[in-house]
This record gives structure tokens, C-alpha cells and sequence, in this order.
């Protein structure tokens, strides 16, 4: 089979790799879509995220979906058939560990996830095996590239959970990438009165306003704090959720928020602090959570997506087969083209 390496940062080659064979409780997927994620580009650009380093050959790749081609020993069929589309929960958990028992895989002692170095190679490849347990069928009415925006939709739905969003309350969002519009969607059918979002690029705030942001704003300097107070009356937001991936935008959204309001961190910073005023917080008593993933989302994801109720196709903006991966990754290192999500087909 072909695959897509990583051989050090801004040098992925397509490569020869022996093709897998399912091991007990697994099935071997022939990978129809990947998205190329964030995260992802920390590993393209600067060669780790904090203490993952990748190594030389290594293989990203988290956001997929794909066929079932053949299924391992214990797999029945009436769990999985071969030809049976299938979205795929990248993240292994024990289910054993401390915090597993407790009912929070995402923080599971023994995780095992897709595309994390160095020793957890991803899905930029064209056949994977993965243990049935962490798929899910899709239907018809969800494409490829959307089986491969389940993960994404997931993250978004369980920083929504966090935030705890109530009737009427106005929310900020802060980064209209992929997560961001996902979490903004999220937010106004958790009940959201009235929902700000910022970008630094303009075309995001347009595809922000067309997935029901009522308000937005162009960040070009630190006056867009200012005028989301303005918009508030003074108040602040009842709700941050930071998905910049920007080491400025942890603080705005400490000052964005209302007294006793919640801040919800999703981005993954370029530096690896986060900083917001200690003062601001701590006089504003301020409820501040940190994203890890997701957890139990796939199920309630498929739902939304199938029944219409959350558009993942429009933030699908470009797809390039496995050989043009690398120009898939320059794309949406500099945000070209007016790409919100590019997604890579290992088979097309």
C-alpha cells in the first residue's frame, strides 16, 4: 500500500508500506478520507507538539473514514460486515485505567491515538487496522470527506458540553477554523441567544455568518476586545470558547468574558503556555476549561450531521488525492485559496 510520511518538518513523501492484516477484535479499513487537522500542522511545521516528537517515516493523519475491507478473529458480523461504511473514533482507551473507570477515556493513562508520535502511526495511508470498538457505521447520507469531519464535530460537541451553554446566552467564538465553526454551530442549537465570532481572516467571518453567527469581527489589533464589550453593554460574554490556536487569544477571552462566566480552551497554541490575566480572571471568578479531545460524541455526531442539523460538506473546502498530500498541508499552513478544511483520499 501507499502512505504518506512525515521524514521532518515541510518533507512528507509518499512511501511503500507492506499492507496490514486485522488482529483479534480488529478491522482493516480501506481509508476513503482524512482531514487535515491543526494539530496536524504543528507536527508538518515545528516537528512536535510539546513533548510528541515525531520521528523520521512518521505517519498523521486522525480525522478518517473508510470501508471495512476484511474484519479480525471476534469481530462478528453483526457488528461489522465487509462494504460497511465506517467513521473512526481515532482514540484507543483502555478501558481499565483510573480515569477510564471513572467514565473519561479522553484522559486515559494508556491512550493510544491515531497520528501521535512517535509510536502511533495515523491514517495517511491507504489501508489501517483499527480495533472495531472505536468505529461506527455511516450511512449514505454522510459522504466520505463528511465521515471524516465526525472527529472534528467531536471535539466541537464535547467543548460545548464543557461550556455548559443555557438558553439566551451570548457566546463568543474566537477562531473560525474547522473547530471553531463546528463549536459555533454547536453552540446555537445548545440554545444560544446571540453568538460573536472573530477571525483574522475575513472569508472565515463569512462562512461564520453563514453557519448562524449573528455577529463578527475582523481581529487586526487588540480593539476587538473593546468592541465586544461595546456589543455587551459592558457585560462581557456569557461564554468564550477559544479556538485560535493563537498565544494572544487565551487572554482575550479571559477579557471577553462576563463576571462569573466560563472560558472554554480548544486551540493548541504555537507555544506551548497559555497566559491570561490573573487579575481579570480572578476578580471576574471566572470558570476556565481546557479541551482534551472528546469523549462519547460519535454516535450524537452521526445524528446531527444525518439529521441536517449541522452542516460539516461547507466547511469541506478542497480534497487532493494521497501524491498530492504535501500540497494539501502548504495550503492550509497559510490559509490559501480561501481553505477552511482540506481533506487528503489515500485510495482516490
Amino acid at each position: 500500500m501507499k502512505a504518506l510520511a512525515l521524514h521532518g518538518t515541510h518533507n512528507l513523501r509518499v512511501i511503500d508500506a507492506p499492507d496490514p492484516e486485522p488482529g483479534p477484535g480488529e478491522v482493516l479499513i480501506r481509508v476513503k478520507s482524512v482531514g487535515v487537522c491543526g494539530s496536524d500542522l504543528h507536527y508538518y511545521k515545528e516537528g512536535c507538539i510539546g513533548d510528541a516528537v515525531i520521528r523520521d517515516g512518521f505517519i498523521m493523519g486522525h480525522e478518517f473514514a473508510g470501508v471495512i475491507e476484511a474484519a479480525g478473529e471476534g469481530v462478528s458480523v453483526r457488528e461489522f460486515r465487509v462494504g460497511d461504511r465506517v467513521a473512526v473514533d481515532p482514540s484507543i482507551a483502555c478501558g481499565q485505567c483510573e480515569f477510564c473507570l471513572k467514565g473519561h477515556p479522553n484522559l486515559c493513562l494508556n491512550l493510544r491515538f491515531a497520528g501521535q508520535p512517535p509510536d502511533e502511526d495515523g491514517a495517511l495511508r491507504q489501508l489501517v487496522n483499527w480495533p472495531a470498538r472505536c468505529c461506527f457505521k455511516i450511512s449514505d447520507a454522510i459522504s466520505d470527506a463528511d465521515g471524516a469531519m465526525l472527529e472534528p464535530l467531536g471535539v466541537a460537541l464535547f467543548a460545548t458540553d464543557l461550556g455548559k451553554v443555557q438558553l439566551g446566552d451570548t457566546v463568543v467564538i474566537i477562531g473560525c477554523g474547522p473547530i471553531g465553526l463546528l463549536t459555533l454551530q454547536c453552540a446555537r442549537l445548545a440554545g444560544a441567544g446571540r453568538v460573536i465570532a472573530l477571525d483574522k481572516l475575513a472569508y472565515r467571518l463569512k462562512a461564520a455568518r453563514d453557519l448562524g453567527a449573528d455577529d463578527t469581527l475582523l481581529v487586526t489589533g487588540d480593539s476587538h476586545i473593546e468592541s465586544v464589550l461595546d456589543w455587551t453593554a459592558g457585560r462581557g460574554a456569557d461564554v468564550v470558547f477559544e479556538a485560535a490556536g493563537d498565544n494572544d487569544a487565551p487572554r482575550d477571552a479571559v477579557e471577553m468574558a462576563r463576571r462569573g462566566g466560563m472560558v472554554v480552551y480548544i486551540g493548541i497554541p504555537p507555544k506551548d503556555y497559555i497566559m491570561f490575566s490573573a487579575h481579570s480572571s480572578r476578580r471576574k471568578g471566572l470558570t476556565i476549561k481546557l479541551v482534551r479531545r472528546m469523549k462519547h460524541t460519535y454516535p450524537r455526531a452521526i445524528q446531527l450531521v444525518e439529521s441536517g442539523k449541522i452542516d460539516v460538506s461547507a466547511l469541506v473546502t478542497h480534497t487532493f488525492p494521497l501524491h498530492e498530500g504535501g500540497k494539501a498541508f502548504d495550503l492550509v499552513s497559510v490559509y490559501a485559496d480561501e481553505v477552511i478544511k482540506a481533506v487528503i483520499e489515500p485510495n482516490a
